[in-house]
């Protein structure tokens, strides 16, 4: 099913969509595969799920992961789970280990971050980089070239605190989203296929000399 982007909120160039929307995960999957790259073939998709499970609003990420690494995606990379967390310590060594391990990786960022009281369960996918720490003024590297964010909670006063105090079950709900989305998309998802036709071009060339062999004969 193939969901227009007018049919939903976009603001600064980011779709924005309600956990709870109906087919919401189906607009967040299409939203996902338009901002995927076609023109490469076989570049690594690898989505680094920030966050950590010692705080309830900050466990959006490794929730994500969690749910992804259970679904077993044969066409993305996850890094970022409950078990293995991507976080403000160990984030600048985790995205230099990705680089090592994927040549040319386009990576996507998921982070949970906060916001206006009326955009709280609102998924965001953009292009660009995440900026995890942004909330709580951590100076941490930025991750990606395209983003997903779920704001979990009200940003503005002692928004550590805030992500402390945020209850789990919006979190678990929204993970589940996001994770149900990157699952229809890894089966959408089909970059042009470069290879193959170079492949074509060369088996159609060898026709061509192979006629013009049994011509001769």
């Amino acid at each position: 099913m193939n969901i227009r982007n007018n049919l939903f909120d976009k603001k600064d160039g980011n779709a924005r969509i309600p956990y709870d929307e109906k087919y919401a995960a189906i607009k967040l999957a299409n939203e996902v595969v338009q901002l995927l790259p076609t023109s490469i073939n076989n570049r690594p998709i690898v989505f680094v799920c920030i966050g950590t499970d010692r705080s309830t609003g900050d466990s959006l990420g490794p929730l994500v992961g969690t749910l992804l690494e259970e679904k077993k995606l044969a066409s993305f990379f996850v890094y970022g789970t409950l078990e293995d967390p991507v976080h403000a310590v160990n984030l600048a060594e985790k995205l230099e280990d990705i680089n090592r391990r994927h040549f040319n990786p386009f990576i996507i960022g998921i982070d949970a971050c906060l916001g206006r009281l009326k955009s709280v369960g609102v998924i965001q996918v953009g292009e660009g980089a995440v900026k995890p720490g942004a909330g709580v003024n951590k100076e941490l590297p930025e991750v990606g070239h395209m983003h997903i964010t779920g704001i979990v909670n009200v940003s503005g006063f002692m928004e550590f605190f805030v992500l402390q105090n945020t209850r789990l079950h919006l979190v678990l709900n929204m993970a589940k989203t996001i994770a149900n989305s990157i699952y229809k998309a890894s089966l959408l998802y089909e970059p042009k296929p470069i290879v193959s036709a170079i492949k074509w071009d060369r088996s159609t060339e060898l026709e061509k000399d192979t006629s013009a062999l049994l011509n001769d004969i």
